[in-house]
């Protein structure tokens, strides 16, 4: 002890600190990287690519960069897993090593599908009429003349066919004269991009390796086919002009985003024919702890039992088998990648075509085609199908490189038509429901009596993830199911988001059957097994084509058509205990039941579903989770009209409600239907209101609703079809709550994909680059709308203008990541709702960065475009304006981090800052990461560093007799990528703006401005220039109007406006001059993606749609939606309200006069609001503190610091004294000798 006294710190303590000092560091770091989530946790190795185990909490959605942010490889790109997949199910995606038979078995593990992009100079040229190709060509040389375009020959078995469309090869120096001249051509119906579509097939083991193989070679698409030549009688190949192959680069996990410079991003995935995953191999029995989260560990034995048990057994096909119905004659479409001519599988394969570019093969290579068609229709008995005596007909629709072309699938959807097909597989989809010449073309098939069974999506268990074409209504779309009857993680969920935000969305998935370890047809012989809802939907075409050949064969396709065989699959589904009707539809298939009702068919029309029991309780959800009462916004209901009797049909009067007792007249119910229900399907929407009358009554109401169908004589018949439709109806009715209880969510504002390239609202989830969930308190705000139910309050949707609803019936209005832009009318009558209508308004904004806008460009390779985003994850320019009169603004500046708020922890995803905030408010700063640098975010590499910034988040204000809150980020709310959810946040902020109560937590005095945060000079985020926002805006350049969602005394007009304090209803058909946004934002490119080019008299799938609906108000029951209510009526009931309000203030001690002054003069508010604030700081005596930062932030900002300055010091003043000190020999045998030594 004298010694170190002495001379120092000896070599033990200084190897001590010196060792200390450097683990500090990299604690420190793990510790934030896993705290605030700043890098990512899965391993990787130098060359950016994964290289750690997929059971790494977050390799799925972390990207790795080299040191200059741009990745190495031949590809340039992040690897990340495949579109559709969330975190939530990686765990379902694990390999089942059941395949021997070499490289092409082993490919196949799991797959996603996507689009690649527009084919650079290609166009798809729809006409009017069906014709030989040679006379289309020759018919528009005459119209536009031969210069500047190329008929592209496509020489497939379809040429033998009359055809619709015709490809075009138009180069970029002649495409806009060319295009002009189409949109004057008469026998042209519209003009869309040439698609190309790719489907990767994912080793998670190469993945994981980070090994890339070539699934195979393709004919570049730029080369032409030089013909077709038969193989067999019935077997086609094409083959290429030119021997030149483009070879697949990467195989396994596709990246979303890559790196073309330091700041451009792009991906190969563009809006467009977006595609998601599909099946994928399962894993061994031995890791069945991976599987659903929804089977519990004693469901794990049972579970094995059935694992390996037939797929038809488990539906009991053998009992038709032996009434000796097999599937024969009826002819069987599998749209996939093909198969074998010699497969030991299949006794009756009548046609195999190929539809791609690739020579010398019509062979599946890859095994995904053989399995789908094993399930159908394969006769090993390790594998049976339900149909082994079906006519396969296979489409080879995707190349070896899983590629393939949208004029690909039109060519083969009209040879399956011209070939007259009866049932038809695809288990294929995405989101873009409204790509007009692939959706049009698959009513054209049902149309021509083909049944189509398509997979419903493997982007569960995500709401509003249902994928086109089986989200449409003559399409029977399946959904995925376990051996437990649950519900499969990875299925998508309906409702279908085409009709919002004006309607609502249909019960979709319409049946659901076992996708999970389903076992089929290996490509050679044996078997294995997939999952996915690409395996469920082969299960129920299986069923379809026994289901076909129980009908006699000289009736059968009198009788059987896309509705009617819905019909049965929907009427004889066995509904599952616990899923709501958006997971299951109407349940699972039965396939005996569904037999009963065949054997027993008469063409008739039904409803889909068939009872609307608004009680029941979960499988009604979310109806059922909030009651009904006097004064809501409408409840909507989509119901679907199956007509079974023929592809046309009309309804004859309007629906009429006819209650069970004297309580069902208080219900009101508006109806919208189709005019005409076409093919075999229509819609049928229910408006459901309680009359004012109402207004206390508590019960349940019941009754029924009936209207007829009628359809043009059926083939052998003179009369028409006629049949009369009853929905039986029952719904809960309670007294209207508290004003303080009701809750109004702004879905009018919010856009999402399709029509626009909206990104998501996370910038850290790389697995879904597109906003298309539909943003709808149903969809992905769901576990939102669940969460304040169980709080008490009553969750109301608009979806019209901010003009169309009464504020004073209102708590709080709640606004979450919205991207439209806002009507003059609705800025000011927003503010006159919370200054003096005492309005609550709490907004969750988003990111919005230009710059990183433009490095989420969209980007392929085979094309010369670009495609930007329409918007960040919110559109705060608009946002401003609107929340300008409350000296509110947002910024620029994207956040991430973690902080907590009174031991509350929440999760920064991408958020906003607030610029701007009045005096008098309260405002809450974190340190956050700020990813709005030189690689917006986007880098994750643990060698990457992120500027710290305190930035102000969360504010919260009282403005007149209202009070505001607002927030920068809305992905706590959002399921579908949330990391941590702030409902607690939330419950605070209405606790605030609804109930007026003011938690010390939320607004303590530490955090109140004394001056107006923000100045005149402060910048704010400005719109892009560069992108015409009046493609996507149901805004700008559209009259203000309120819709058939809104309170019937405002349809048709614009609503309620502000006028000094007070309400006006405006007059009925008058529309807004929204010149001043239109102005506001001049463009000159648009960005939206590929629509199809606007061309006169075009079918667009909107125009079809409006024609189609009929509003019918002929029931005397019922209040007509084209009559209003006396208007003096409702303003002396606002002016009633108004007065309460006043009377309120003198009880407060303020007179309406200094509301007034006050409103008309925001400085003397704030100078007044400021002046209070000094007093109570000086009473209490606390000095303002500019920050407030949790224990774990505090540690990491002072204590690591201050440690790590403390052990350098030690260390450098140990070294000093060591220099200063004598030499000094150390004994032999000593302690030190043998460390020195």
């Amino acid at each position: 002890m004298k010694m170190s006294q002495e001379y120092g710190v000896g070599p033990l303590q200084h190897q001590f600190l010196l060792l200390l000092l450097l683990l500090l560091p990299v604690l420190a770091c793990d510790e934030l990287c896993n705290k605030y989530e700043f890098c990512s946790a899965s391993n990787t190795s130098q060359n950016g690519e994964f290289s750690g185990s997929t059971n790494s909490r977050n390799w799925n959605r972390r990207a790795v960069f080299t040191e200059n942010g741009i990745p190495t490889g031949e590809e340039q790109a992040l690897t990340t897993t495949a579109v559709g997949t969330s975190r939530r199910d990686i765990s379902d995606t694990h390999v089942d090593e059941l395949s021997k038979d070499g490289p092409a078995e082993d490919k196949e593990r799991r797959e996603t599908l996507r689009v690649i992009g527009e084919v650079a100079g290609e166009y798809i040229v729809r006409f009017r009429e069906y014709r030989d190709a040679h006379t289309h060509r020759h018919a528009l040389e005459q119209a536009v003349g031969s210069e500047g375009w190329e008929w592209v020959e496509r020489n497939n078995p379809a040429a033998a066919f009359p055809t619709d469309f015709g490809l075009l090869r138009i180069p970029d120096s002649q495409r806009e004269l060319v295009l002009s001249r189409l949109a004057g051509a008469r026998i042209v119906r519209d003009v869309s991009h040439q698609m190309k579509f790719t489907r990767g097939l994912a080793s998670e083991t190469d993945a994981d390796s980070g090994k890339y193989s070539s699934p195979g070679e393709t004919c570049p698409f730029g080369s032409s086919v030089q013909g077709v030549r038969e193989r067999t009688a019935n077997e086609h190949m094409i083959e290429c002009k030119d021997g030149n192959s483009a070879r697949m680069k990467k195989k396994g996990l596709r990246n979303d985003l890559q790196v073309d410079s330091k700041d451009v991003f792009h991906t190969q995935k563009p809006a467009g024919r977006f595609t998601t995953g599909l099946s994928f191999e399962e894993e061994t029995p031995g890791d069945w702890r991976y599987l659903n989260q929804n089977i519990s560990v004693a469901d794990h034995g049972r579970r094995l039992l059935f694992q390996r048990s037939q797929i038809t057994s488990m539906f009991e096909a053998e009992k038709l088998w032996a009434k000796g119905y097999t599937g024969g004659k009826v002819k069987m479409a599998v749209f996939d990648t093909g198969v074998r001519p010699d497969h030991p599988h299949f006794r009756n394969i009548k046609e195999r075509t190929n539809w791609t570019n690739e020579k010398d093969t019509l062979n599946d290579n890859l095994g995904h085609g053989t399995f789908v068609a094993g399930v159908i229709s394969s006769q090993d008995p390790q594998c049976l199908g339900f149909a082994p005596d079906a006519e396969i007909y296979a489409f080879r629709v995707f190349t070896d490189a899983q590629v393939s072309y949208t004029s690909w699938f039109l060519d083969a959807f009209n040879y399956a038509i011209a070939r007259k097909m009866n049932v038809l597989n695809l288990s294929i989809g995405g989101p873009d429901y409204l790509d007009s010449p692939f959706v049009e073309k698959v009513w054209e098939m049902t149309a021509n009596n083909i049944i189509m069974v398509s997979a419903i999506g493997n982007d569960g268990p995500l709401y509003g993830t249902l994928n086109n074409p089986a989200d449409q209504s003559d399409v029977i779309g399946v959904g995925g199911i376990d051996y437990s009857d649950h519900i499969a993680s990875f299925s998508s969920r309906g409702m279908s988001t085409w009709e919002i935000p004006h309607g609502y969305g249909r019960v979709k998935p319409d049946i659901v059957a076992y996708g999970r370890e389903v076992i089929g047809s290996k490509i050679t012989t044996g078997c294995k097994s997939l999952s996915g809802t690409s395996v469920a939907s082969p299960v129920v075409a299986g069923a379809v084509c026994l289901l076909a050949s129980v009908v006699p064969e000289n009736k059968r396709w009198d009788i059987l058509n896309p509705a009617s065989m819905k019909q049965a699959l929907v009427e004889g589904a066995t509904r599952l205990v616990g899923p709501n009707m958006y997971e299951q539809g109407a349940g699972r298939l039965n396939l005996l039941k569904s037999y009963e009702v065949l054997t027993n068919y008469s063409p008739r029309a039904t409803i889909h579903p068939r009872t609307l029991d608004l009680t029941d309780c979960p499988y009604t959800w979310p109806f059922c989770r909030q009651p009904m009462y006097a004064g809501a916004m409408p409840v909507i209901f989509n119901a679907t009209i199956l007509n079974g009797m023929g592809v046309v049909g009309y309804v004859e009067s309007a629906p009429k409600w006819t209650p069970l007792d004297d309580a069902g007249h208080l219900l009101d119910i508006q109806y919208t239907y189709s005019d005409v229900i076409w093919p075999w399907t229509g819609f049928l929407g229910l408006h459901f209101r309680i009359k004012p009358e109402g207004s206390r009554h508590m019960g349940i109401i019941e009754g029924n609703i009936t209207f007829t169908v009628i359809s043009p004589p059926a083939k052998g018949k003179d009369e028409p079809g006629r049949c009369e439709c009853s929905l039986p109806v029952k719904v809960n009715v309670v007294p209207t709550p508290a004003r303080e209880k009701r809750i109004l969510w702004d879905q009018f504002h919010s856009v999402r994909y399709p029509p626009g390239y909206i990104p998501r609202d996370s910038l850290d989830v790389r697995n879904d680059i597109l906003d298309w969930h539909g943003d709808h308190l149903h969809t992905n705000f769901h576990g939102m709308f669940d969460s304040l139910r169980d709080a008490g309050f009553f969750l109301e949707s608009l979806g019209s203008p901010l003009t169309c609803f009464d504020a004073s019936q209102y708590g709080t209005l709640l606004m979450v990541d919205l991207e439209d832009e806002y009507y003059p009318e609705e800025i000011d009558k927003l503010k006159d709702d919370v200054e003096t209508r005492g309005l609550g308004l709490i907004v969750f904004a988003d990111w919005y960065h230009v710059e990183t806008m433009v490095k989420m460009r969209f980007f392929d390779d085979n094309t010369r475009s670009w495609w930007t985003p329409a918007t960040g994850g919110a559109n705060i320019p608009a946002l401003n304006d609107l929340l300008a009169p409350f000296g509110i603004a947002f910024g620029d500046t994207i956040l991430s981090g973690a902080f907590s708020i009174g031991g509350e922890r929440a999760h920064y995803a991408s958020g906003t800052d607030i610029r701007k905030f009045p005096a008098g408010g309260f405002v809450h700063r974190f340190l956050f990461q700020e990813t709005s640098g030189t690689n917006s975010g986007i880098t994750s590499s643990r060698t990457s560093v992120k500027a710290q910034v305190e930035s102000a988040i969360l504010g919260a204000v009282e403005a007149g007799r209202g009070r505001i809150a607002v927030y920068g980020d809305s992905n706590c709310l959002d399921s579908s990528h949330i990391v941590t959810n702030c409902y607690w946040l939330l419950k605070k902020l209405l606790d605030f703006t609804s109930h007026k109560n003011r938690d010390p937590i939320l607004l303590p005095p530490t955090n109140e401005l004394l001056v107006p945060m923000g100045s005149h000079d402060t910048s704010l985020p400005s719109r892009r220039a560069d992108v015409n926002f009046t493609t996507y805006s149901l805004v700008l350049g559209r009259p203000l109007q309120c819709g058939l969602d809104a309170p019937l005394v405002v349809h048709g007009s614009k609503g309620f406006l502000a006028q000094g304090g007070r309400f006006r209803q405006n007059d009925m058909n008058s529309t807004s001059d929204a010149n001043f946004l239109v102005q506001r934002k001049k463009t000159s490119v648009d960005h939206r993606g590929p629509p199809a080019l606007a061309l006169p008299d075009s079918g667009d799938r909107n125009d079809t749609s409006e024609s189609l609906q009929r509003v019918d108000n002929t029931e005397s029951d019922t209040t007509p939606l084209h009559k209003t209510s006396d208007v003096s009526t409702v303003q002396s009931e606002l002016e009633t309200s108004d007065s309460d309000v006043e009377s309120r203030e003198q009880e407060g001690g303020l007179s309406s006069e200094d509301v007034r002054r006050e409103n008309l003069d925001p400085e003397l508010t704030n100078s007044k609001v400021a002046a209070e604030s000094n007093n109570r700081r000086r009473e209490t005596g606390v000095e303002r503190r500019g920050e407030e930062l949790d224990s774990t932030t505090l540690v990491f900002q002072w204590l690591v610091p201050g440690t790590l300055c403390f052990t350098g010091f030690l260390l450098i003043w140990s070294f000093w004294r060591r220099k200063r000190r004598p030499p000094r020999r150390a004994k032999k045998g000593s302690v030190r000798s043998l460390l020195l030594f």
